[in-house]
């Protein structure tokens, strides 16, 4: 497959840092560590029109931001998602091009329209999955920005509505990230999210506790009130 070359604006492609990182990591899990550099080595190779986003040269924020999402993670999610990542690469495709291509349907559509036909085809059923966890989770992090609103100002814009050339929400970032896992992993993830909700847990504000204590926080609390 071709490498596409992306008109999106990847500088802000990460959540603003909340403060001064404490630590590179949150976890030394083997199969989180190997995930994050597969994303990282990924990261680095996609092309934006705009030229090298410097957040492609921040491994600390990086590392922080996707451990503090893979730390939540099951082990049987965390070896599915490492096998498409190693499935791609076989196939010369790179997921985070393609995670980046397809939030440009929202972001910039007269671009996404030149590339769509480059990227994999999405089953009418892996759609409506997306969907459905895409809805769950927008509403879980309006429930985060709802209780802590000063540690939400330094992420996303929540919903897709939102979504401009130069800035790509929650729920567009969610939706790109969703259409590249398998459908293996996509199962295990919605069967994760079901769980989640079933539980009365919130995925948004598990990541966003993650960060704030790799940050040096000592909860969410802690970090709201200081911020």
């Amino acid at each position: 497959m071709s490498e596409i070359n992306l008109n999106s604006n990847l500088s802000s492609c990460m959540i603003t840092g909340v403060g001064n990182a404490a630590a590179a990591g949150t976890s030394d899990r083997d199969l989180v560590n190997e995930l994050v550099m597969l994303e990282w080595q990924a990261f680095d190779k996609v092309q934006n029109e705009g030229g090298r986003a410097s957040c492609q040269d921040d491994w600390d924020t990086f590392s922080i931001m996707r451990r503090a999402q893979y730390d939540t993670w099951t082990d049987e999610m965390l070896e599915s998602f490492i096998d498409d990542f190693y499935n791609a690469n076989e196939q010369g495709w790179n997921l985070i091009t393609e995670k980046y291509a397809r939030m440009e349907e929202s972001t910039a559509p007269a671009e996404y329209a030149k590339i769509k036909d480059s990227l994999p085809p999405v089953s009418e059923n892996k759609a409506a999955i997306v969907d459905q966890i895409a809805g769950i989770q927008v509403d879980w992090m309006e429930e985060f920005a709802a209780r802590y609103p000063k540690a939400a100002k330094n992420a996303r814009s929540i919903r897709s509505s939102s979504d401009t050339e130069y800035e790509t929400s929650y729920e567009t970032y969610l939706r790109g990230e969703l259409l590249t896992y398998s459908d293996k992993t996509l199962a295990l993830y919605g069967q994760f999210i079901v769980k989640l909700a079933g539980n009365g847990k919130n995925l948004a504000a598990m990541i966003m506790e993650n960060t704030a204590k790799a940050y040096g926080y000592a909860d969410l609390d802690d970090m709201e009130g200081k911020l």
